[in-house]
């Protein structure tokens, strides 16, 4: 595995890179793309050796005995996350913007109100939006550039139209690992004001340092109202497979569940299930393990750089490959900022008010590149920002 190994991406069909020019004016050529939220890193080797024996194979037919799959989910969640999982409660979706999706139509109605702790993953919003359901939008609190749940707050805010709640964690795109308290004070909200539960875990693997992930799944209280999203795309840097988990333990919600995904007719693509089975086993923890230190170095170089940069603000990763950069201290606006960054640096990162309330002053930043990107990149914003140090 070398993650220093710089792979030209353009060209290939990369949404990340070749669609960075019309969407931020960046041509790929002398641009750095740190936006969309997959890896400039080729996955670990059995997931190649699986899609080679794939193609040497030559007959791409409908996926049939989904033993080894179920079991490889199975095995890794209860290796990595100490969570036991059944074969019966795993549903496979298009990745999991598609799962939220399916969430809301299985447990919600049109005008019911979805609540997301904001900032966070844009898709939620949008999917909601385009559901028919109202977003309600509850602000983390930002303690002292960690944020924080207000659970005090958000209870004010509850009018009874709320139907469910969408968790992050980790939180995308701050980069909290929740503690098992704040955990628990979710899953004591949710049962307040009788939310369903969806926790997209897509990052679960991807911890940096000494913290601990916690699945909700092991929270007390809540199984009866918890949907559980994983998936190996982020993970392995495999997200063009689009293949996602939805994971639930009740059986009520999963027949609700499972009814919708009839009637839809949802079913998985056989590359991704092969890439999954191939991921989910000790040589891709063997990979992920080296992943996470790699991206932990990355984040210590890229927020010792934008701290020597007056007025900007990086907030300390715990999780993720998403470095959360806050530039109110500037005192720009958000057009000055955006335009610094994008137009001077010639970077392309997203941009913090796509998040929902409280991500106005802030951008987003992909890491998962070679290192050597990284220091470029600091070296940019240290440059376009010259003039205030």
């Amino acid at each position: 595995m070398n993650f220093d190994e710089r792979i030209n991406r353009v060209g290939t069909h990369s949404y990340k890179w070749d669609t960075m020019a019309a969407t931020y004016g960046i041509a790929p050529q002398d641009g750095i793309s740190m936006w969309v939220a997959d890896m400039d890193f080729r996955p670990p080797a059995c997931v190649q050796r699986a899609l080679e024996a794939m193609l040497a194979h030559g007959i791409y037919g409908y996926y049939g005995d989904d033993a080894a799959y179920l079991d490889a989910i199975r095995w890794w969640m209860q290796t990595r996350h100490g969570w036991t999982v059944e074969r019966n409660e795993i549903f496979t979706t298009h990745g999991l913007v598609n799962g939220t999706s399916m969430c809301i139509d299985a447990f919600t109605a049109v005008g019911d109100g979805v609540v997301l702790m904001t900032p966070v993953y844009h898709a939620f919003a949008r999917v909601i939006k385009a559901s028919g359901r109202e977003v309600v939008e509850c602000k983390l609190r930002d303690s002292a550039g960690r944020y924080e749940m207000d659970f005090d707050a958000w209870d004010a805010q509850m009018t009874g139209r709320e139907k469910m709640l969408i968790l992050c964690s980790p939180h995308n795109p701050g980069g909290r690992v929740w503690t098992v308290s704040e955990l628990q004070g979710v899953a004591d909200f949710a049962r307040r004001h009788d939310l369903v539960l969806v926790s997209d875990e897509i990052h679960h693997d991807l911890i940096l340092g000494d913290v601990k992930h916690t699945a909700m799944a092991l929270i007390d209280g809540i199984a009866d109202r918890l949907v559980m999203m994983t998936a190996t795309t982020k993970t392995f840097n495999i997200a063009g497979a689009h293949s996602g988990n939805v994971i639930i333990a009740d059986p009520a919600l999963r027949a609700r569940f499972a009814e919708r995904m009839n009637a839809m007719g949802v079913s998985p693509n056989s590359f991704g299930l092969f890439m999954a089975t191939a991921a989910y086993s000790p040589e891709g923890a063997e990979w992920v393990d080296a992943l996470c230190d790699y991206l932990a170095e990355n984040a210590r170089v890229f927020d010792a750089g934008v701290a020597q940069i007056p007025g900007l603000r990086s907030m300390p990763l715990e999780a993720t490959y998403l470095a959360w950069v806050d530039f109110a201290g500037t005192g720009m606006t958000q057009a000055e900022f955006i335009d610094r960054v994008q137009r001077v640096a010639k970077i392309a990162a997203n941009h913090g008010i796509s998040f929902g309330a409280g991500g106005e002053t802030y951008l987003r930043f992909n890491l998962a590149t070679p290192r050597a990107v990284v220091v470029e990149a600091v070296e940019r914003l240290k440059a376009a920002f010259a003039d205030l140090q």
